[in-house]
């Protein structure tokens, strides 16, 4: 097996050795720690694969330290939080988070999710591809909206969006079906590879913040809401 390294953040000690314990068994070497700052002092040291952070901790909120991980480190970051309410949500994603559950955990969904999120590509581990013909991988979607599927890159009227990998992957889902009605839970399965239907309001927030990145910088409406069904890409 990948060796793999994941840091636990919580300053619960109970909480954090437990959690600590799942994500060792799913294959990880693992290091906790009680304050977010002990980890943004050492990342460039650990090096993790992975971050499993609480939202509240004692010296910096779990945002902002979800937010300088991400600055300098493609790992996955989750948040298991005793906050769940749905800004809590919103706001984890928003600052780079890949999942979010709420405690208590359930080892297995807890498992299941990290497994998920390592079948998903991840930039800084990717094989180097060749040159490609500029047309090769590339979808148009009109009103200045180009996405690359082999670089990963999306460009609305020349200028880059910065998206997420799960942000990227959902559009990417959506843009290859142009006109096609994508329910929520496919959109589930395709790209976060679960089936829990309680997930679908993952998919409902994810689809928020592409909305909101791609309309900084074009007008069209390239993502369509079919109500009481899921969305649709359309072509602007």
């Amino acid at each position: 097996m990948e060796h793999r390294s994941a840091v636990v953040v919580d300053d619960d000690p109970a909480t954090r050795d437990a959690i600590g314990d799942i994500v060792g068994r799913a294959g990880f070497e693992v290091s906790t720690a009680s304050r977010g700052g002990t980890v943004l002092a050492h990342l460039d040291e650990l090096q993790p694969d992975l971050v499993v952070l609480e939202l509240s901790l004692p010296d910096i909120d779990g945002l902002e330290v979800c937010r300088r991980i991400r600055s300098a480190s493609d790992c996955y970051i989750m948040f298991v939080s005793e906050r769940q309410d749905e800004i809590d949500l919103l706001l984890g994603l928003e600052a780079g988070a890949d999942d979010f559950m709420g405690k208590p955990v359930s080892p297995r969904e807890l498992q299941a999710r990290i497994a998920a999120m390592f079948r998903r590509p991840r930039s800084s581990s990717a094989a180097p591809r060749p040159p490609i013909p500029s047309h090769d991988g590339r979808i148009e979607g009109g009103g200045g909206l180009v996405l690359d599927r082999h670089a990963r890159d999306v460009e609305v009227n020349g200028k880059p969006v910065e998206l997420t990998r799960t942000e990227f992957d959902l559009l990417t889902a959506l843009a290859t079906r142009p006109g096609v009605v994508m329910r929520r839970n496919d959109l589930l399965r395709e790209v976060w590879e679960t089936d829990h239907a309680a997930d679908t309001h993952l998919v409902d927030v994810h689809v928020a913040n592409v909305r909101r990145k791609l309309r900084e910088h074009g007008e069209a409406r390239w993502i369509r809401t079919v109500r009481g069904v899921g969305f649709r890409f359309d072509a602007a």
